[in-house]
Formats: structure tokens, sequence, C-alpha cells
């Protein structure tokens, strides 16, 4: 079992800032990937980032590329995820999720197996 705690996110005007946090706890080592997704009301949940967790390899969605980055902390382990430049279409709830079984495609949603809570993020000015 993974927990997993995500937090960081508030309200924030276009072109600012934000990082988010995945606290992992539990049986960490067995995890192969983190990503993040976010959903906004009525869509489905879509991919934003992830990053392996041993080699270090990032992925990015095309929407947040260049904006967005992804890090990891082994000793805390912890996945942080920070905005930048941000946008009111990024206006959503973001999610962390674990992957312990090895995702062949990150971005894929449905193949992670453990989820945060959530974290909301609101762009408006």
């Amino acid at each position: 079992q993974v927990q997993l705690e995500d937090s960081g996110g508030g309200l924030v005007q276009p072109g600012g800032s934000l990082r988010l946090s995945c606290a992992a706890s539990g049986r960490v080592n067995g995890v192969y990937t983190m990503g993040w997704f976010r959903q906004s009301p009525g869509m489905e949940r879509e991919f934003v980032g992830a990053v392996r967790w041993t080699g270090g390899t990032t992925y990015y969605a095309d929407s947040v590329k260049g904006r967005f980055s992804i890090s990891r902390d082994h000793t805390n382990n912890t996945v942080s995820l920070q905005m930048n430049s941000l946008k009111p279409g990024d206006t959503a709830i973001y999610y962390c999720a674990a992957d312990t079984h090895w995702v062949v495609n990150p971005r894929v949603s449905e193949d992670y197996d453990y989820w945060g809570q959530g974290t909301q993020v609101t762009v408006s000015s």
C-alpha cells in the first residue's frame, strides 16, 4: 500500500506560479512512476506530467510543456509540480498518482494504482 497526500493548491492570477507537492508513504520502494493528473468539472481526467521514480525520466502533456516541471526527492519521498505562467485553462483539481507495477505509458490514468485526494488550483484574475 502507498499513501499519497497532495497539497499546495490555491488561487493565483494568470501568469502566476504555484508549486504542488505530493508526499508518499508506505511501500514507497515499490513505486515505479509518479504522475500528476487534473480534472475540471464535466471533463475527463487529463494527464499533466509524470516522472520515473528511479531513473528520473519526465513526461509532460503538450499543453504544459515548457511551463510545468516535475521533480522528485527520494530523501523525503515527495514529488513536486512547479507550475509557471499559469492560465485560466489550468484551473482544475490536481491529483498525484503512483504506479507500482511499471506502466508502459505513464500518460494513462487507469494504469496507476494509488491516488492522492486532490488539490484545487484556480487561475483567475
